[in-house]
Parts: structure tokens; C-alpha cells; sequence
């Protein structure tokens, strides 16, 4: 049951008529009308653009057109008024049996409710974290790995194909520092002093690593060349860092579908042959690029590289592939790598990165529009920085990791439900500021406690029903009568959970999961608003200790409020608390 959907559904059927009768000319488009929530609440409960868009091409007023759908509106008992606004939006008020009429549909389908077949099965792969195997995951890596785990629940609650993916990057210069410095714990294992230098990873995450060396090749390595052992540890390093990740990620509650190496698409044709794709396309040539803008730099000279054609699929400028001395740019695994994901099918791509990596995005964009000939779109998800602070003071560096604070920092001080809320309490491209005393306090100022905290009072009251012989079950409860749930506190409430299945739908569409934290908020702020309103007007309160049967209405309203926000945060990988403490 999705109530704007059916109201849309309903303004097409009336225009329809209004086309039949001949008050309106035929072949009008109405793809572009919408049944919206109005931006003032005072105005209604929905409004209507159909007028609007519609004047021109009917070669009518706006008004006149308002006027004669909304007397065909007020023929259906789901509307109470439609009144003609401004210009001509038409503004509809609902009947309260509307709105009730959401219960019984949540209860029934539980936390199955607002699940859509919008995404039709189609294919979506989301690439997220992709962070370089060289140590633990870190606060940046954090919100990303939020922010992709729930936009992958979202859009399969919204009927798409996801496929959850990490891109290890496995194939460059960092992997050769990484094993240089577990060399150099192993060597410290062995007993000798070592110097970090600059350009090494000093974090004490490596320590266990050059211990586990020593116990596979005993000192066997030591005071051999680099090359008797820079592959062997590239290996063996990468290996304890990704089960490290995976460590990490099982913390927050992430679970992959596919981790992609990099280093599989060297050495085995995969990168020459997405080249000689794009070659017969007419897109690689051979060419020179232009200096940098600005100021030149002084060392700087013209090279011959090997160019993508980028600018024929809306890039800047054009992109190198293959430097002059043959060796690859990084840009060209990657555009491997996407040619791979777009043979495996999939109909649509997300990549989440960090917001360094702006920069970026439209050769990206560029190459894959190249490769699938502009049938799959790639979406990039720019995620911006975290700033730590605890008590309004800006939160110190991890002495483990060396130069940065954790992954599992974070996650062991607020736990993993706190740390993915609170990620995700902010759109993705704005700036979050994360007090570890904040996330923690107990007050309206704090949306996770604020969410938890309605869940958990409705399981308190549904005990509490259950212990007055209340019938609490889901189906005995769609069946109770609501016709006494009446007043303004509890029909904001039932107008607030009808709107679920269309904030999920706008979520999926627009990549946004933090539109599903956002409305969790409000839900929750207008339940606490009912409960308040009970201590004021007993007639409110959930439990009537003189009238069962109105007591099964309020249980109903309320279990159902619980049912949404457990979807809901479902959804966000957090886990709905029955009490607080």
C-alpha cells in the first residue's frame, strides 16, 4: 500500500475523464504529474501539480483545469476536500479512514511493508570501501562503508538485483611499501632494530604480521635482497591485511557479496583487451596532453602517451591509458575493471568513494559510457570527511594504526548501531562532525537514542498489554476497530507512517539512505509527541483500563509504528532495542 501512489493513480483516472467528457483535449502526457506531501501542512495533506502541467498543452488555465478535477476528486470517500490553491495546485485533504486504513495492510505484511518491485529485478552492482590493503580500515572508510552497505539494503528492499562488491587494490607501488614494512617488522622480530622511514607504514597493526613471517620462514629472509622476498610478502602481506578488513567489516556488520583483486587484470590480457575496446570504438589514439593549468612546472615536457577520447563522453579533457615508456596508468586498470562489471551483466553501477577522489568522477563516468555504448549508467557517491571530537575536543590519532583513528576505534567506543545511525544522519556529500559524547547522550539531540527509544517504549507498552490480557498479535490486532483513533496527535502519526513506502521509493531512486534515517527521526518525534499528549489527555494513553477494545485500536497504531521503524532500521544494518538502559 503506497497511499500517494494510489491517490496518483487516482488524479490520472480523473483526468482520464475529464478527457472522456471532453473538458480536456486528448493525447495529453501525464507522466509529469505528481501527488506530493504540500510544503505547508496547513494547506493539506497532499497536493497536486496536474493543472500546472497540464495548462499549456490543454491549452487551458491552470485553474479552470484545478477546478473541474477537483469535482471529480471529491466523488471518491477517500477525499475529504480538494481546494484549488494559488496558480492552480489543488491541495487534498484526506478522511482519517484513509489514513487508518494503513494499519491492517502494516500488520500484515510486518516488516515486508513498503518493499516495492520498482528496481524489476534489474542488476546493480555497489562498489564501497575498496580501501587500499595496507593497514585497518579508518573513520573516512567507515562512513563509506555505512553509507554503501545501506544504499545496497535499500535498493533491494526496492526490488533491485544488488550485488555488494570491494575492489582490492592490489596492483600498485602501495602493496611494495607494505611488504617493505612488514620486512622490517619481521626483521624486528628477529631481533634487530629497524627505522621507519618515510614513505613506510609504521602502525603497530604490522607487528603481528612480521611475528608471523618469522614463524613461516624462521630468519631465512634476513639480510637477503629485496628481490628474494618483495613478491612472497606482497602476498603474504595482503592476505593478513584483507582478513584484517574483513575483520573490521564484520565489526560494523558489513558483509560482501565479491571481493575483485586488482592484480588479477595484470598479466592475464584483461586490461589490453578493455583498451582494444575502446580502441575499435575510435576512442584511443596517440597524442600529447596540454600542461597542467596554472602554473607550469618547470621539469615539465610534452610527452607521447596513449589517449582515451573521454571528451566525446562529456569528460574535460581527454585521458592517458599507456605512458610513453609502455607501462599503464592507474586510470587503465580501472577501466578493466568496469568493462568487467559490465560484462557480468549488471544494468546499473554505483561506485562509493571519498571525497578526494572528486577529481575523478567523470573520466570514470567517461569510460564506462564508452564501454556499454551508454547502456549502463554508473553513479559515483562522493563521501565526505568525518571530523571526530569527544566533548567538543577534536578526538586523538590511534597508536595502533599510527597516523589515524580506526575503524574499530569508533565501533569500540559506541558500538556498531550507534557508529552506522549516526553515518548516516547527514547526506552523503555534506560534512559530518561525529562527538563520541553526543552519539551517547540520552536526549531528543541525539536521533539514534531518540529512534531506539520509541521502539523500545512500544515494546514496554505491548508487555504491558500482554499482561492485561490485551490480544497483541499482529493479525488479531489488523482486525481491531480504529475508528477512535481520532484525534490530530494520532491521525500526524497515521500520515507519517503512510508516507513510508513513498520516502523509500524517493530513497531508492535518488541513492539517498539517509532520507531513511531522516524520516525514522520524525516518525519517532511524532510517536513521543502522542505519548506526551497521553500524560496530558488520558483519552490518549495507549493502555484504557475501562475499555479493552479501544485499548486493541491504540496497541494496533502503535505496533505498527514499531513494525516501520524496525524496517527502517533494518535497513540502516541497526539493530531495534526492546528497553534501554
Amino acid at each position: 500500500m503506497n497511499l500517494f501512489a494510489e491517490i496518483r493513480n487516482l488524479v490520472i483516472t480523473s483526468l482520464g475523464q475529464l478527457v472522456d467528457d471532453g473538458t480536456l483535449p486528448g493525447g495529453l502526457d501525464f507522466a509529469n504529474v505528481t501527488v506530493e506531501p504540500p510544503r505547508d501542512a496547513l494547506h493539506g495533506d497532499m497536493a497536486t501539480n496536474a493543472a500546472m502541467v497540464l495548462a499549456r498543452p490543454a491549452g487551458k488555465k491552470p485553474r479552470d483545469i484545478a477546478a473541474a478535477l477537483a469535482e471529480r476528486l471529491a466523488d471518491d470517500p477517500r477525499i475529504l476536500a480538494a481546494d484549488v490553491a494559488g496558480p492552480g495546485f489543488l491541495n487534498l485533504r484526506l478522511s482519517p479512514d484513509a489514513w487508518r486504513a494503513a494499519i491492517p495492510v502494516i500488520l500484515a505484511k510486518g516488516r515486508d511493508f513498503g518493499r516495492s518491485d520498482m528496481g524489476a529485478g534489474r542488476k546493480v552492482n555497489v562498489e564501497y570501501v575498496s580501501a587500499n590493503p595496507t593497514g585497518p580500515l579508518h573513520v573516512g572508510h567507515t562512513r563509506g562503508a555505512v553509507f554503501g552497505d545501506a544504499l545496497a539494503s535499500l535498493l533491494d528492499f526496492a526490488g533491485y538485483d544488488v550485488t555488494r562488491e570491494y575492489y582490492i587494490n592490489d596492483g600498485g607501488a602501495q602493496v611494495d611499501v607494505l611488504a617493505r614494512s612488514v620486512y622490517l617488522r619481521y626483521l624486528e622480530a628477529c631481533g634487530q632494530k629497524v627505522q621507519f622511514e618515510d614513505g613506510t607504514y609504521p602502525g603497530d597493526y604490522l607487528i603481528p604480521v612480521g611475528q608471523a613471517v618469522k614463524e613461516k620462514y624462521g630468519e631465512s629472509l634476513v639480510g637477503r635482497p629485496e628481490s628474494a622476498w618483495l613478491a612472497d610478502l606482497r602476498q603474504f602481506a595482503t592476505d593478513a591485511m584483507m582478513e584484517l578488513i574483513r575483520d573490521d567489516l564484520a565489526a560494523l556488520g558489513v558483509k560482501m557479496d565479491v571481493f575483485f583483486s586488482e592484480k588479477s587484470l595484470y598479466g592475464t590480457g584483461r586490461i589490453e583487451a578493455a583498451i582494444d575496446l575502446l580502441r575499435e570504438k575510435g576512442l584511443i589514439y596517440e597524442g600529447y596532453l596540454e600542461p597542467p593549468k596554472g602554473k607550469k612546472p618547470e621539469d615539465w615536457e610534452p610527452r607521447k602517451q596513449t589517449l582515451f577520447k573521454s571528451t566525446e563522453h562529456g569528460d574535460d579533457v581527454d585521458r592517458p591509458v599507456q605512458k610513453s615508456d609502455g607501462s599503464w596508468t592507474y586510470f587503465a586498470p580501472d577501466i578493466a575493471y568496469h568493462q568487467d562489471k559490465i560484462a557480468r551483466g549488471f544494468d546499473e553501477l554505483i561506485d562509493v568513494w571519498g571525497a578526494d577522489h572528486g577529481g575523478y568522477v567523470k573520466r570514470m563516468k567517461a569510460a564506462v559510457s564508452a564501454l556499454s555504448d551508454g547502456r549502463v549508467p554508473l553513479d559515483v557517491k562522493l563521501t565526505q570527511l568525518v571530523k571526530l571530537y569527544k566533548n567538543g575536543q577534536p578526538f586523538k590519532m590511534s597508536k595502533r594504526a599510527g597516523t589515524f583513528v580506526t575503524l574499530r576505534d569508533v565501533v569500540d567506543q559506541v558500538g556498531a548501531d550507534v557508529t552506522r545511525f549516526v553515518m548516516l544522519t547527514r547526506k552523503n556529500d555534506a560534512p559530518l562532525d561525529f562527538d563520541f559524547a553526543k552519539v551517547l547522550e540520552q536526549s531528543r539531540e541525539n536521533p539514534v537514542f531518540y529512534v531506539q527509544y520509541a521502539h523500545a517504549r512500544i515494546s514496554s507498552v505491548l508487555n504491558k498489554a500482554r499482561e492485561a490480557g490485551i490480544e497483541t498479535d499482529p493479525a488479531e490486532l489488523g482486525r481491531a476497530d480504529l475508528s477512535e483513533i481520532a484525534h490530530e496527535s494520532e491521525l500526524a502519526l497515521l500520515r507519517k507512517l503512510a508516507e513510508w513506502p513513498r520516502q523509500l521509493e524517493l530513497a531508492a531512486r535518488h541513492h539517498e539512505p539517509h532520507r531513511v534515517a531522516f524520516y525514522l527521526y520524525d516518525l519517532a518525534s511524532d510517536f513521543h509527541a502522542l505519548w506526551n499528549k497521553g500524560n496530558e489527555l488520558p483519552e490518549l494513553r495507549f493502555l484504557q483500563e475501562d475499555n479493552p477494545q479501544r485499548s486493541k485500536g491504540k496497541i494496533a497504531l502503535i505496533t505498527a509504528v514499531s513494525v516501520v521503524i524496525s524496517a527502517g532500521l533494518g535497513i540502516l544494518g541497526v539493530t531495534p532495542m526492546t528497553e534501554m538502559r
